[in-house]
């Protein structure tokens, strides 16, 4: 059975919103990297030669002791942190032997500290993602939340 013109436009009006869904629960929870879907990764600018695609980390909507914070609260803390989630790694990311001789610093789905102006700024869908060159990572942890963000 064939779906007509309107029930497609449904059907992709519901995809949509679906993935901001996604996009919106990273921004909030900051870690829910689980819920990054492929169809929100194809709609991603896809990184070229040595290149990382990162999506910064946001930070929780409301404080320990419950206070919820403004929007433009966690927008500045988002521009000003210092770590992110790995999304994308270009093809020719940390294939220089010589300056790479022990391996990737890091790869796809792992957090990563980096400078605070590295990288190229692009404003997405609930937030904003990074492109930065594979020399620039300067270490990978385990959990956004062991760092102090404020």
């Amino acid at each position: 059975m064939e779906m007509t013109a309107l029930e497609k436009k449904w059907a992709e009006e519901s995809e949509a919103a679906v993935a901001e869904t996604a996009v919106a629960e990273i921004s909030e929870s900051g870690q829910n990297t689980e819920a990054i879907g492929e169809s929100i990764l194809e709609h991603l600018p896809q990184p070229t030669g040595w290149r990382i695609v990162i999506l910064p980390y946001r930070g929780a909507a409301k404080t320990k002791g419950g206070i919820a914070l403004a929007d433009s609260t966690i927008e500045r803390a988002q521009l000003s942190t210092t770590c992110g989630y790995v999304l994308a790694v270009g093809p020719l990311a940390y294939a220089d032997e010589a300056k790479f001789p022990n391996g990737p610093w890091c790869k796809k789905g792992d957090w990563i500290i980096f400078g605070r102006y590295a990288g190229a700024r692009m404003n997405i869908d609930g937030g904003e993602i990074r492109i930065l060159n594979d020399d620039e990572i300067l270490a990978t942890i385990k959990d956004p939340e062991d760092i102090l963000h404020m």
